[in-house]
Formats: structure tokens, sequence, C-alpha cells
């Protein structure tokens, strides 16, 4: 089975709301409402469409997903620092662990670096994201405004060092919070 990684294309939505649904349906930690958020962040100022992912089959089947999006760090001395939020990685449950969600993480951190952007975040699987370069953002003095434990709360440096000076709280567009 063939699986090609490429941008969303006008008129793949759908299918990725359907796909984001089945995926997240068994997960227990969901608010099974990705779907929304994932509609939401297309019309919002933070939506680059060049990291909004989806695998594919050789029959056309969107079967993976990834979006990132910009959100801010904002430091200390009230600085703020570009960052890119990984929300969501999903996978339909059939294509699970065949390395489809390695792919897309692969995939979205290279066009993010060639975007110029520096670091993304996550809440996410303590256990799946570390293979990935991720690391506990509290390490790094970054903090998230959800109320999780922070082993779930990392961010990857898609530039060596490139969080070593970057401490403060990330700030979320306004839509994932509603």
């Amino acid at each position: 089975m063939k699986i090609d990684i490429r941008a969303e294309q006008e008129g793949d939505l759908t299918a990725i709301c359907c796909l984001i649904k089945e995926a997240f349906a068994t997960v227990a930690e969901s608010d099974h409402r990705e779907h929304i958020l994932v509609q939401k962040l297309h019309s919002c100022e933070s939506y680059v469409p060049q990291l909004s992912l989806v695998a594919e089959t050789d029959t056309g089947e969107i079967v993976g997903y990834i979006l990132l999006s910009e959100v801010l760090i904002v430091q200390h001395n009230h600085q703020r620092t570009k960052s890119l939020a990984v929300a969501p990685l999903a996978i339909m449950p059939e294509y699970q662990n065949k390395g489809i969600g390695g792919r897309l993480i692969g995939e979205a951190h290279k066009r993010a670096t060639s975007l110029g952007y520096d670091t993304a975040v996550l809440l996410g699987h303590k256990d799946y994201y570390p293979r990935f370069g991720y690391r506990k953002a509290i390490d790094f003095g970054i903090k998230f405004p959800f109320d999780v434990p922070d082993e779930f709360c990392m961010v990857v440096e898609l530039k060596p060092d490139s969080a070593k000076n970057i401490s403060g709280t990330v700030l979320y567009p306004n839509i994932f919070f509603e």
C-alpha cells in the first residue's frame, strides 16, 4: 500500500473532519470536538495552509491528517515569539501503527522549518511524541494555559537550540477555548 503525504486541497475538509471524528471516537481524553477546532482554525489568522497535511492512499482515501497552526509564546518580559501548535494529528483506526503519523510529523516539521518556524508545541501522549524530538515544555520554562500534567505538554526544537532562550506561556488563539 502506497501512502502519499500532501498539502490539504480544496474539497478535502469534509473527509478530514470525518477522519478526525473516527480517529478520536474511542479516545477517553478527547472532548470529541477536534474536528470542530479544525474547521474553526481554517478561518483563523493562525491557520497556515502549507502546514495542513493529509496522508492519502493510492486510491485517493484520506487516512491521516496533521495541522500545525501559529501560536505565540509570551515571555516574562512580554516579548512574543512565534511558534506552532500541533493540533490535531489523526490517523484512521485501521491505518494506525503503520508509521503514517510519524511520516506526517516528519513532513510537517520539514515544511515548518522551511517556512522559518523554530519550534512547535503540543499536548499529547507522553510516550509517543518524544520519538520525534518532543520534550517536556516545562524543561524549557514553557507553560501551557491548560490544567494538564506537565508530562503531556511538549515542545520540539525544529532548529537546534531554538527553545533554549524561550520561556513563558503558550498563547493559543481564542478558538481553542470555545
